[in-house]
């Protein structure tokens, strides 16, 4: 448990970062209409973003935590340091995802006009937020706790007898996780495009569930530390090549 207390209270304040700066993106991209009324009934903005910093921050304590007790029964808590092998294969690896996560404007936006339409421009909000919420607190929920959470499940109704969960369980926990982490991204798509198209959808979980699997890859052989790299990685790369070619 201090294992899991060290681990996680460090990441607290980056969490409330990342809510702040997630909030504002999405305020961007809705409606101001729909963010006046909002406001409204709050009676303020900034209790707006109080409210979404304390829930950021509290999803973190508890994934961060939990998600520490989870890894070490199922024999996935890594060391959290930094070798120069490991780093080396997530960067290399976040490299080629990143480029080919950008080709998405150019690929999908290919047969969907509203893709490249949508398109909003890349903000302080869409930055910080990508980088730290994707990066930080999506690792945490859907790596570090869920996929977790589900290897044990999986474990103990599969195989009761085995000391610790075999590589293909972690395989079917992942792979699990990569569908929710893609499902999870369906209303930003929503809301960005107005709709939900049978190619968007597409998209969606081929995508995001898609180099979700290789988060979890990393996070299974390497450790969690590297899966956070990676998912900001990913997200600085592309928008970097949005950024000067889109």
């Amino acid at each position: 448990m201090k294992k899991a207390l060290r681990f996680t209270l460090p990441l607290l304040p980056v969490a409330a970062v990342a809510g702040y700066f997630v909030l504002g993106y999405q305020l961007e991209l809705l409606d101001p209409q729909v963010v006046a009324e909002a406001v409204a009934q709050l009676g303020s903005l900034w209790l707006l973003y109080l409210i979404t910093i304390a829930q950021t921050v509290l999803y973190a304590a508890f994934c961060g935590f939990f998600g520490c007790l989870l890894a070490q029964k199922v024999g996935i808590l890594h060391p959290l340091r930094i070798a120069k092998k490991p780093l080396l294969i997530t960067l290399t690896l976040s490299l080629a995802g990143g480029i080919l996560f950008s080709l998405d404007y150019w690929t999908f936006g290919a047969w969907m006009p509203e893709l490249q339409a949508g398109v909003t421009p890349i903000t302080l909000n869409n930055w910080v937020g990508s980088l730290v919420y994707g990066g930080i607190v999506e690792e945490l929920m859907l790596r570090l706790f869920f996929m977790s959470l589900v290897a044990v499940l999986l474990w103990k109704l599969f195989e009761k007898g085995a000391e610790k969960p075999s590589v293909k369980i972690l395989a079917i926990a992942n792979v699990i996780a990569a569908l929710l982490f893609a499902a999870g991204h369906l209303p930003v798509t929503i809301a960005m495009f107005g709709s939900l198209t049978p190619m968007l959808l597409i998209r969606c979980f081929l995508l995001n569930g898609g180099f979700a699997i290789l988060f979890g890859w990393l996070y299974r052989k390497y450790g969690i530390q590297y899966a956070m790299i990676s998912h900001a990685a990913l997200h600085l790369v592309s928008k970097l090549i949005w950024t000067i070619f889109a």
